[in-house]
Formats: C-alpha cells, sequence, structure tokens
C-alpha cells in the first residue's frame, strides 16, 4: 500500500526564491578562489604543470608526463581542458587564471544540473505534499521550484565544497560530470534530449576525469531506475534503460581502451586511526546537508519502503551511497566525497517541507553565530594585519608566517565590505519577518558559507598565497642565486608540484637529474629536495655540487630545498 506523504506545503510556502538573488549568490561564490590567487600546492599547481606541458607540446596528450614522471591521477580531462583553454583564450590573460576559465564554468554547470535535477524528482509524483480537503496545497510546478532553490542553496552551504571545487583539477570535473549524470537520470521522465546529451557527457566525462567504475556503477543505476520506473512515470523507460546500458558499456570500452581500470580499494583496518578521520571528514565535509539528509530518511522512511514510487529518494541515496563508500575505500577520501554533494544537498531539500518551525528556527540561529563570529574574527585579524590593533593576531600571524607583509588592495576591501553589508542585509530580513517560504531555513547556512569564502578570498587571499603557494620559497631561492638570474636550473628529488613551482615562479628551465644520469651538470645551479639530498650515497654527485643554502617554505619549516652550485672545473 502507497503510504502518505510526510510533505505539507502551502501555496504561500512556495514563492520562489528572487532569480537574481540567486544568480548573485552563485557568482559570489564561484569567481572567489578563481580570480587574483597564485597556483597552489600540491594538487592544484601540479594539474597547471601538465596542462603548460600540453599546451608548450612538450608531452603526449594521451600519456602526458613532467620532467618523465606520469600524473597520480589517471583523469585526462583536466588537463584537456587546461591546455583547450590555453590555445583558445587571449594569451594577454594569465596561463594560470585562463586555465581556471573552464573550471568556473564547470562549478556553475554544477549548480545548474543540481538545482534542475532537484526540480525534476519533485516532479515526481511520490515527491508531492499532502493534497488539502479544501485546496491551497502547493501547485506541483512552484513547489518543484522552491525545493530546486532549496536543494542548490544546500550544496552551496556544504563546507566541504569551497576550497576543492576551485581547484583545477580532475576531481572539479568529476563532480561535474557526476552532477550531469545524476540530472540525466532524474529529468528521464520529462525530458528527451537533455537527459540523452547529459548521460553521455556525463559518463564519458567521468572515465576521462579517472573514474571509470562510478560511471559503471551510476550507469548502471541509471537503468536500473529506468527500467523499475513504473508505467505512469514514463512511457519510454524501456529505452532509458536500454540507453544507459549502451552509455555505460561505451564508457567500459573506453576505459579499457585507455587502460586507466586501476584497483584503488584500501580499507582501513580494524582500530586503524583512519577511521576517527574518516568519521570527522563525514561530520564537517557535508555539513549542514548531512544533518537535513538524515532527517529526510527517517521522515520519509515510509516512502523508501517503496522505492518504485519514490525515485526523488532512491535516486539520490544511490550516488550519494556510492560517494560515501568511496570516500572509506579510497584515497583521498575528501575529494572521493565531493561528487555526492548534489546528491546529500538534494537528501537535504526534500527535508524542507517536514521541518518543524522549532528546527527551522535553531537552524538559523546556529547558523547565524557562527558564520557571523567567523566574519567578525577574519575581519578583526585583516585589520589586525594593517595596523597592528589589536596586537595579538598580528603576532599571531607574524610567528605562523614569518617574512609575510601584509598588502592592501582597495577592490578587495570594497567586495569583503559589499559582502559583509549584504549579509547583515540578510540577517535583519530574515530575524525581521516570519517568512513562510521552505527554502528560508537554507538562505542563511548558503549565504553565510559565501560570506566566509568571498572575504578569505579577498582579505586574507595574500596571506592564504604567501601560505599555499611556492612563489616565497622560489623567490628565496631564486634571490639566493643572485644576478643575473640563471635560465636553466638542474633538479634532483623535487616532487612535481615543487618541479612545477620552480618553473612558474622562478621562470626557468628545469633539467632533472638523478643518480643515474649520465649527465648530472647540464646547468649551473642545482636544487634538490632536502630529505633526498641528505640521503643520497653518491659520492660523484656529492663532490660535482657545492652546497649554498638551505631555504625553508616560510610556513612549513621541514619542508626544506637545497641550493647547490657546480663547484669550479666540474
Amino acid at each position: 500500500m502507497n503510504q502518505p506523504t510526510p510533505a505539507i506545503v502551502s501555496q504561500q510556502a512556495v514563492r520562489r526564491l528572487p532569480r537574481w538573488a540567486l544568480v548573485l549568490l552563485c557568482l559570489a561564490y564561484v569567481v572567489p578562489g578563481f580570480v587574483g590567487r597564485a597556483p597552489w600546492r600540491n594538487a592544484d599547481i601540479t594539474a597547471f604543470g601538465y596542462m603548460r606541458a600540453l599546451f608548450e607540446g612538450r608531452t603526449e596528450w594521451l600519456d602526458p608526463l613532467l620532467a618523465g614522471m606520469g600524473p597520480q591521477t589517471d583523469g585526462l580531462l583536466a588537463y584537456w581542458l587546461g591546455a583547450w583553454a590555453l590555445q583558445l583564450l587571449p594569451s594577454a590573460l594569465p596561463p594560470e587564471m585562463a586555465v581556471r576559465v573552464p573550471f568556473m564554468l564547470l562549478l556553475l554547470l554544477t549548480m545548474a544540473a543540481t538545482w534542475w535535477g532537484v526540480y525534476c524528482l519533485a516532479r515526481s509524483p511520490g515527491a508531492q505534499p499532502v493534497a488539502f480537503a479544501f485546496g491551497g496545497e502547493a501547485n506541483p510546478i512552484d513547489y518543484a521550484r522552491a525545493m530546486a532553490d532549496g536543494g542548490l542553496l544546500a550544496l552551496i552551504a556544504s563546507l566541504g565544497l569551497a576550497q576543492l571545487s576551485h581547484e583545477t583539477t580532475s576531481y572539479v570535473t568529476q563532480l561535474a560530470c557526476t552532477t550531469l549524470v545524476f540530472f540525466a537520470a532524474a529529468a528521464m521522465p520529462y525530458r528527451r534530449a537533455a537527459p540523452a546529451v547529459a548521460m553521455l557527457l556525463g559518463l564519458a566525462g567521468l572515465v576521462l576525469s579517472g573514474a571509470p567504475t562510478m560511471a559503471v556503477l551510476m550507469g548502471l543505476g541509471g537503468a536500473a531506475l529506468a527500467w523499475l520506473s513504473p508505467v505512469e512515470a514514463t512511457r519510454a523507460a524501456r529505452w532509458w534503460a536500454l540507453g544507459w546500458l549502451a552509455s555505460t558499456a561505451l564508457a567500459a570500452l573506453l576505459a579499457t581502451w585507455l587502460e586507466i581500470w586501476q584497483w584503488r580499494i584500501a580499507l582501513p583496518g580494524w582500530g586503524s586511526p583512519e577511521w576517527p578521520s574518516l568519521l570527522r571528514l563525514l561530520l564537517w565535509f557535508s555539513w549542514p546537508a548531512w544533518p537535513l539528509a538524515l532527517w529526510t530518511l527517517w521522515r520519509w522512511r515510509r516512502q523508501i519502503a517503496h522505492p518504485l514510487r519514490h525515485r526523488h529518494l532512491v535516486l539520490p541515496i544511490w550516488f550519494a551511497g556510492l560517494a560515501i563508500v568511496a570516500a572509506v575505500l579510497t584515497q583521498p577520501a575528501d575529494r572521493a566525497l565531493l561528487p555526492g554533494l548534489p546528491a546529500i544537498a538534494t537528501l537535504a531539500a526534500f527535508a524542507l517541507p517536514t521541518l518543524r518551525r522549532s528546527i527551522g528556527a535553531l537552524i538559523d540561529w546556529f547558523t547565524l553565530l557562527f558564520f557571523s563570529v567567523s566574519a567578525i574574527a577574519i575581519w578583526v585579524i585583516w585589520i589586525s594585519m594593517q595596523t597592528g590593533v589589536p596586537a595579538k593576531p598580528a603576532a599571531n600571524v607574524a610567528k605562523l608566517a614569518p617574512g609575510f607583509v601584509p598588502e592592501f588592495s582597495l577592490l578587495a576591501l570594497g567586495v569583503a565590505l559589499a559582502a559583509t553589508v549584504a549579509w547583515c542585509a540578510l540577517v535583519v530580513w530574515r530575524t525581521a519577518r516570519n517568512r513562510a517560504v521552505i527554502w528560508k531555513s537554507l538562505v542563511l547556512p548558503a549565504s553565510g558559507a559565501t560570506l566566509g569564502w568571498l572575504l578569505l578570498m579577498t582579505l586574507w587571499l595574500p596571506l592564504l598565497d604567501y601560505a599555499r603557494s611556492y612563489a616565497p620559497q622560489v623567490r628565496q631561492v631564486m634571490a639566493a642565486m643572485g644576478e643575473p638570474a640563471p635560465r636553466c636550473v638542474a633538479t634532483y628529488g623535487l616532487s612535481r608540484a615543487q618541479l612545477v613551482g620552480l618553473e612558474f615562479h622562478g621562470k626557468v628551465t628545469t633539467t632533472q637529474i638523478s643518480t643515474t644520469s649520465a649527465n648530472r651538470r647540464p646547468c649551473d645551479w642545482l636544487v634538490a629536495e632536502a630529505q633526498m639530498w641528505d640521503a643520497t650515497q653518491d659520492r660523484a654527485l656529492q663532490r660535482d655540487w657545492q652546497p649554498v643554502a638551505r631555504i625553508a617554505r616560510p610556513t612549513v619549516r621541514n619542508d626544506q630545498l637545497v641550493l647547490l652550485r657546480k663547484r669550479p672545473g666540474r
């Protein structure tokens, strides 16, 4: 027997969020973090190095190498997108900014696909609210739009989305492609062309992003959902199932051709310290969406018992479950969990029609206090760095980032002030009026997360660049070499990220040497990773080079480089 829905929603509660406000919120979240910063270590700058190598023709497109080293991940799509951006965008645009343009578009695509995915799921018969005896219940289209607004707000509010979604790595392409597949599975009862294109692009993109297993599992899940759908949901259900199977088979063949099937499962042992770390990750990464998602599972538990009629629950549960299992079984766990955020946000959205007023008020006040205190702390530390008052925060910054000289930017200050004023206005709007709309409980979390991210990427950007990029360390290396600056530098034991950082920030050409190199003195200067150099037992290599300086990265003292010069006569 089909159980009644727990959603009780009036027409007054489904007023749409103003489109200008939603678009402005998305842009305020996407743009900061992509604009104005240096490439950060490690994954971000490493990917940038492969993109430049492809653009300059120094490596093969199907087998990119950096100083003879292949990528640590199998995803090629991210490197291709960055290289294509360097080819197509104007040369006047800095290369580190040019490669970010496609990833900005991918993040916007993720948000749009999430909105449409929730919209289509909310239109399904099993997701509709209770019909009132005398009318006045929510119109299905208006209800779906309001739920989609709530799902997008839940995604933006997720804390784990901020940093990882603003990198230029294959994990961002995995996020976007997963959301495309999610949208395709959600929209197939209502549309034809858009879901079909999203299905093909999403599955192929997942394979090219280094996630062939996830592509196959999601494709099989989409096929099962289509095949088992009730007849009234879509007349073309069987054709959709065949389409999903065919697309999944093509994705598997593409992965086989590229030879990227690999066994990466590494389950932590019983009693391993990784389990508490995983638990902490699951708690904060998708906050505040996961408590609402759990509330959805509880309030809609009777509907979950009839999954074929409640695809708005089955589909996000499947996608979120795959991401959580991948986070437990693979590394890095946070990047494996990233593609599951849109599905978790979707589950969070379906909690909104069932929330009690007291729970909504608790979310509002907790969010208000948390993000307001965080914003105040960011402002106080920035003022302290600029003026020295109060003295304690500036002293702590000087201790954690020795050598950092604060910078003032009028543009950054203006943007930060505008965002803070907008937050204050939103708080006044939210606390002064009793809004009945169902998405009201997620406005403050999404806006607060955007505010915090924007303040960090404006007021604190010089400090974060100093701490997270290789620029300060490379500047010290180049200063120790003196004038004129060398055009060629040999390297020994540097990681991919260190190598790219030296080339990009130092504007030099590097040549990697090893203990087995035939030519160990290709340049006058050598930059070596400190631990690798200290551990080398090659006497000939030590005789050829004379240590000049040992330079640490300012914020991590044990991350050191050794600068050596070729001995005379060698």
